[in-house]
C-alpha cells in the first residue's frame, strides 16, 4: 500500500476473533445519521454509510478472510464538504489483524486516502475517532458481555 494513505493501529487484548467479528458488525461502531444500512457479512455484500448531508459512502466488501482481513471498496461517495465530492470512490478501506505475542493488532487503512485530498484532514481526524474510540471500545464492550 502506498505510504501515504492514511493508516491507524491499535493494540488489543481480544481475540483476532472477536477484533474480526466487531469490525463485520460495522452497525455498532461506524455511527452516524442515520448510519449504515445493508450487508457486511459476506463477500459481494454491500453497505451505504450516512452522517447528515455532509457524508455519504457505499461500500462492497471485496475480501474477507477469518480473523485476518477486511477490505471493503467504496463504489460510491458524496462529501459534500469539499470540491470533489467523489473522492472516496474507488478507494478501500482495510482492516488487518495479527496475533503479537499476548496482544491482537488491528492495521487501518484507508488506502487512497492521502494527504493531498482536500478531506484528508477531516476524514483522518474522523476515521480515528472512529478507530481508535468507537471500535475500540466497541470491541471491549463486547469482551467485557461475553462470559
Amino acid at each position: 500500500m502506498h505510504k501515504n494513505n492514511f493508516s491507524t493501529t491499535l493494540f488489543l487484548n481480544q481475540t483476532p476473533a472477536e477484533v474480526f467479528n466487531a469490525i463485520c458488525n460495522v452497525d455498532e461502531w461506524w455511527t452516524g445519521e442515520p448510519g449504515v444500512e445493508g450487508r457486511s457479512g459476506k463477500v459481494g455484500d454491500e453497505f451505504t454509510y450516512r452522517y447528515r448531508k455532509i457524508h455519504y459512502s457505499k461500500q462492497r466488501i471485496t475480501e474477507l478472510i477469518p480473523e485476518k482481513k477486511i477490505v471493503w471498496l467504496v463504489t460510491e461517495s458524496e462529501l459534500t464538504f469539499v470540491n470533489d465530492t467523489n473522492e472516496w470512490t474507488g478507494t478501500s478501506i482495510v482492516f488487518e489483524i495479527d496475533k503479537k505475542d499476548d496482544k491482537t493488532e488491528l492495521r487501518f487503512t484507508h488506502a487512497g486516502l492521502v494527504s493531498n485530498m482536500e478531506c484528508y484532514a477531516d476524514c483522518s481526524n474522523a476515521w480515528r475517532a472512529y478507530i481508535n474510540n468507537s471500535l475500540n471500545n466497541y470491541i471491549r464492550r463486547l469482551s467485557v458481555a461475553t462470559p
